[in-house]
């Protein structure tokens, strides 16, 4: 266990930023599956928005890595694409 006021505060905030990652990161991943699974192409292209900018303060705060942003990104802009051609 810790012996520092300084590391048992650090438990304490490190705790917090967990939680929040969590919540955000599980967000994300619940917006991108509603992406998924929308056949309209303005109601696609408006929740894309949403979550190319999430995905972007995900990868800004390092909970997930940038390449895996912008990858997970450029599927969903072609897969909205696809629906606007369809």
């Amino acid at each position: 266990m810790a012996n520092h006021k300084s590391a048992l505060k650090r438990i304490r905030a490190n705790k917090t930023k967990r939680l929040r990652n969590r919540y955000q990161h599980k967000t994300t991943r619940s917006y991108v599956k509603k992406l998924r699974s929308t056949t309209d192409p303005a109601v696609a292209a408006e929740v894309y928005k949403t979550v190319s900018s999430m995905l972007d303060r995900l990868a800004k705060k390092n909970v997930i890595h940038k390449n895996k942003a912008a990858n997970q990104k450029s599927k969903l802009a072609k897969f909205v694409n696809s629906l606007a051609t369809a």
